[in-house]
């Protein structure tokens, strides 16, 4: 008996609409290169506080997140203004742990949260994509991914940092939202994949990655290192899962397994963050349809065309004020920073691979190795979802802000 919570290679991927080119997708919101300067006296909302010094010790660096998801359901038309997430660490959470289903983003199957951890100037971030497979059962993928993120939100903002609990950890978050979907009882089943981080105001990162969602960390126009997917079998990632004790039977009578993997059997990584680093975290819908160098290329265009990257005698070099990219300045209309700008890019171009079938992806590449009767061409329509990170060192931008 086939698994219920497998993804299975479809057969067909024709898509029922056409959408623009991802260049005038983001056409509109397109950075610009700013022109002049003006000192403000508005709170910083980039999450670090300024340096602190103390007496005759070298200043105490810290670290700013400047973060922005953007997201596309399958089969519905990317818009570039509104299938995108600003993330303000000062503004209040929901305060239901739980959000309806008519308030959750239009990404599908596919889900995200970005939270301040506590009262700390740290932040916690992560994707996950529901198994669609469960449709088959009568289950919608989205309650369990949707659910899962709400819970790991709130779990990361309630955080008591000062309170003798211990420091926040990927793994643990997503041990806490695994917890908490399990004893939802409007949830009965479902699954989904995860990839969560924290990011503390010293620059460290920690993530937890578990199944086929992951991450690229960019630094200096190259892959300084990326994830790797967990998977059982080809398109068969690992999973978190609720299983009804029905099927469990089942499967005990009838032979074959459910799958149900842990947060304990996620791979966590630590790493180093320094200014200028991009990370993009991402669903399947992107890694399917996207290598990391196009990842790539995207973000060095606009970091080396607005000037966030800089090229010097000795190289690409990373300008001390990232703060006039990252922050909008008129807070009257939707803000367009740099990390909005390529969360929006990198969505649009994922979108546009994935209905192009002459142009062969990371999905197809995989299937005609693998399966190669199948005769597969082309991109892989999914839901899609991105997270980007804008890394800055706030010893090294002044408190001036600039308009995009």
């Amino acid at each position: 008996m086939a698994s219920v919570a497998c993804r299975r290679v479809p057969l067909a991927s024709n898509s029922p609409f056409i959408i623009a080119s991802a260049r005038s997708q983001v056409a509109a919101i397109r950075l610009r290169v700013p022109l002049q300067l003006s000192r403000t006296n508005q709170t910083d909302a980039s999450l670090a506080q300024p340096s602190i010094h103390d007496q005759g010790a070298q200043p105490m660096r810290k670290f700013t997140y400047h973060l922005a998801a953007s997201f596309s359901a399958k089969y519905k038309k990317f818009d570039s203004f509104t299938n995108v997430f600003h993330f303000n660490p000062y503004n209040r959470i929901q305060t239901e742990k739980k959000r309806p289903k008519s308030k959750r983003p239009a990404s599908g199957q596919d889900a995200f949260f970005i939270s301040r951890v506590g009262d700390t100037n740290a932040v916690a971030f992560g994707v996950a994509d529901g198994v669609g497979g469960w449709e088959e059962s009568g289950v919608d993928p989205a309650d369990f991914a949707h659910s899962f993120c709400d819970y790991m939100a709130s779990a990361a903002h309630e955080h008591k940092s000062n309170s003798g609990e211990p420091p926040l950890t990927p793994r643990a978050l997503m041990q806490r939202g695994y917890d908490d979907v399990t004893k939802d009882r409007s949830i009965h089943a479902g699954g989904s994949t995860a990839t969560v981080a924290v990011a503390s105001e010293d620059g460290k990162l920690e993530v937890a990655n578990l199944g086929d969602s992951g991450f690229v960390h960019l630094r200096l126009n190259a892959v300084h290192t990326y994830s790797e997917p967990q998977t059982h079998a080809f398109n068969t990632p690992y999973q978190l899962s609720i299983v009804p004790a029905s099927m469990l039977a089942r499967a005990a009578a009838f032979g074959g397994a459910q799958l149900c993997d842990y947060p304990k059997d996620a791979d966590v990584t630590q790493h180093n963050l320094k200014h200028g680093d991009i990370l993009v975290f991402a669903s399947d819908g992107v890694w399917d349809n996207l290598f990391n160098q196009d990842i790539l290329r995207m973000v060095s265009r606009t970091m080396t065309g607005i000037g966030a990257w800089k090229t010097s005698d000795g190289g690409i070099r990373v300008a001390d004020n990232l703060r006039r990219f990252t922050e909008s300045e008129d807070s009257t209309q939707r803000p367009v920073t740099l990390q909005s700008a390529l969360a929006i890019e990198i969505a649009a171009t994922a979108k546009a691979a994935s209905t192009n079938q002459r142009l062969d992806g990371p999905f197809a590449k995989e299937v005609q190795k693998y399966y190669p009767q199948e005769n597969w061409h082309g991109g892989k329509i999914d839901d899609i979802c991105v997270i980007v990170l804008v890394v800055s060192d706030s010893s090294k931008s002044p408190g001036v802000q600039s308009k995009l």
